[in-house]
């Protein structure tokens, strides 16, 4: 565990959280999960952590368990075709994972995923965090589209707000 991942995660404020993600870009944010569901029968979810604390920070978890472990809380892979996609972003260490369902992750593989990721770091390295997001969804929202394409009205399993630790 590195001191300066500690003390990244310690002094991350939630102000930065809310000035990069305040509630206009939030709702712009769910507006595009809702659209993007319209096409097709998965569930998107996106989560934006600040800091890691406690157990996490100092068990110097990365951000690909952490997003593991929030994929698993808010049951993302609980939903009928196990098509859930969850966007995960952690933005003391300025990183961010993709994690989906088996069902929808052996269609479009880890190139697929590493190609999604790319569009969203560069949005996000220009400082364009909401455009990098929305773009993100889209992206998801078209192979999702691609595989299990919407087929009548269908319920909606998960909840399409962001979710800020």
């Amino acid at each position: 565990m590195g001191i300066r991942r500690i003390g990244r995660h310690l002094v991350e404020h939630r102000w930065r959280l809310r000035r990069i993600f305040p509630p206009a870009t939030l709702a712009k944010i769910e507006q595009a999960i809702k659209a993007g569901e319209a096409t097709h029968s998965g569930q998107v979810r996106f989560v934006v952590e600040g800091a890691l604390d406690g157990g996490p920070l100092f068990r110097n978890q990365p951000a690909r368990e952490r997003a593991l472990d929030v994929f698993s809380e808010l049951r993302v892979w609980d939903t009928v075709h196990n098509n859930g996609v969850l966007i995960y972003l952690l933005l003391a260490d300025h990183d961010f994972e993709i994690v989906a369902d088996r069902g929808i992750d052996s269609s479009i593989g880890r190139d697929g995923w590493d190609k999604i990721c790319q569009q969203m770091e560069a949005d996000f390295g220009a400082g364009d965090f909401e455009g990098g997001v929305i773009k993100g969804i889209a992206a998801v929202s078209r192979e999702l589209a691609k595989h299990f394409p919407k087929v009548g009205s269908g319920p909606n399993e998960l909840p399409d707000a962001p979710v800020v630790i």
